[in-house]
């Protein structure tokens, strides 16, 4: 599908005027940019077509208008912590990408969390669970704290944003970070940590501070479900770290890291003309919510220089296949300029991404209410518990016209 499409295209698509077209325009629902070929006229971005499109066809029944908003159809949580314009996050109304520029995470957590002061992330005396450093260690050492860890209800932002501090720079530690010299930023202990010098040190603060939220993704949504319970902020982090550890998710950039293997040792014609010829999607390239390219991913390559045959790759796959790379193409190839250690990638990404996650659990504490969806149940018909099965065929199971006459499709559960 072509990325942006004229007004009479997108009026039949919608089977709507051009007024109505304009109307969508002026409420923000499809993004419009000037026609090159002819200054006069404007084109419409096509994926906000699309999704008017499906809006229409689902409706707003309710049953329809509850399984969308499950499946990302229709937005479902109201959030002032991220959204998106112009192909670009904005976190509380600022722009990410001309954050990452200058801003630490430690920044960056302030105006996520909505503080009132700064922000440090210093462990104190919580403690690391084993000894070798790495994802084992950040799960474990959260997953101890959320066995006793304190309700989140009752308690003021102010001294959750010291919790949650401590808990960022607690997976900080556990990755590898290291150094305890006053005032010294989260990038610059992991740079330390990893053997880096200054300029590693940048690269990793931009990567950070690009990748600290991304509005409700899957597992901002987990940590919120777990934060609507009242769990301690170890609890929903945890939550929410399991669910962004998924390879479809936040490891995504770990599949990546696999394909630059094959790209080092068969070259980048060969590993692309391979996923080509087997029509095996090449991962790290392309984004549903960026159809014109990632701009978090543009922003950090931009400032990188990994090897040739990677940068290579990348230009290959862009010119054959027409997708740009997303931002598990850039921290990978972060990962490879700097030579860290293996799992780098997620391990800069997961304490990143901690700082949204732990926003998210804040602000859902405020709502008050537990997300508690409904189910529609589709299994097997139930028996009826009032009538006792004659005496011959005690023991037995009920025959499927039996169990039809009672057929119960709505579950109901704490």
């Amino acid at each position: 599908m072509r990325n942006w499409i004229t007004l009479t295209e997108a009026a039949r698509q919608l089977g709507v005027q051009a007024q109505t077209v304009y109307a969508y325009v002026s409420r923000g629902n499809i993004a419009v940019m000037p026609d090159p070929l002819d200054p006069r006229k404007s084109l419409y971005r096509a994926e906000d077509v699309a999704a008017l499109c499906r809006k229409k066809q689902v409706g707003r029944k309710r049953e329809a208008l509850a399984a969308g908003t499950i499946f990302g159809a229709e937005p479902c949580i109201y959030s002032g912590i991220t959204t998106f314009s112009k192909d670009r996050p904005y976190y509380r109304g600022r722009d990410s990408i001309r954050l990452s520029e200058t801003a630490t995470l430690e920044e960056v957590a302030a105006i996520l969390w909505n503080a009132r002061a700064p922000i440090a992330f210093d462990t104190g005396d919580l403690p690391l669970q084993g000894e070798e450093r790495g994802r084992q260690c950040a799960f474990t050492s959260l997953a101890a704290l959320a066995a006793c860890g304190h309700s989140t209800l009752g308690r003021t932002d102010s001294a959750l944003h010291v919790e949650a501090g401590r808990l960022v720079a607690l997976i900080a530690r556990a990755f590898g970070a290291r150094g305890d010299t006053p005032g010294q930023h989260t990038h610059e202990q992991l740079a330390l940590g990893w053997s880096q010098d200054r300029a590693g040190a940048e690269l990793i603060r931009r990567a950070m501070v690009l990748v600290a939220d991304h509005e409700m993704t899957s597992s901002a949504f987990a940590a919120r479900i777990t934060a609507s319970t009242g769990a301690s902020l170890p609890g929903c982090l945890l939550t929410g770290l399991a669910t962004f550890s998924g390879p479809l998710h936040g490891d995504a950039s770990g599949r990546v890291r696999a394909v630059f293997d094959d790209v080092e040792r068969l070259g980048a014609e060969n590993v692309v003309a391979h996923h080509l010829r087997s029509a095996i999607p090449i991962p790290g390239f392309g984004h549903h919510l960026y159809p014109d390219g990632d701009t978090r991913a543009a922003a950090l390559l931009d400032v990188l220089d990994p090897p040739a045959e990677i940068m290579s790759f990348i230009a290959r796959v862009v010119a054959l296949t027409g997708l740009k790379p997303n931002i598990d193409v850039a921290l990978a190839s972060l990962a490879a300029q700097l030579a860290l250690p293996r799992d780098a990638s997620f391990a800069l990404f997961a304490t990143a991404r901690s700082v949204g996650l732990l926003a998210h659990c804040i602000e859902q504490l405020r709502v008050g209410k537990v997300i508690r969806p409904r189910g529609r149940y589709t299994g097997r018909a139930l028996e009826d518990a009032s009538a006792a099965p004659p005496e011959a065929d005690a023991g037995k199971p009920l025959d499927p016209v039996t169990l039809d006459k009672n057929r119960v499709f709505k579950t109901v559960g704490r």
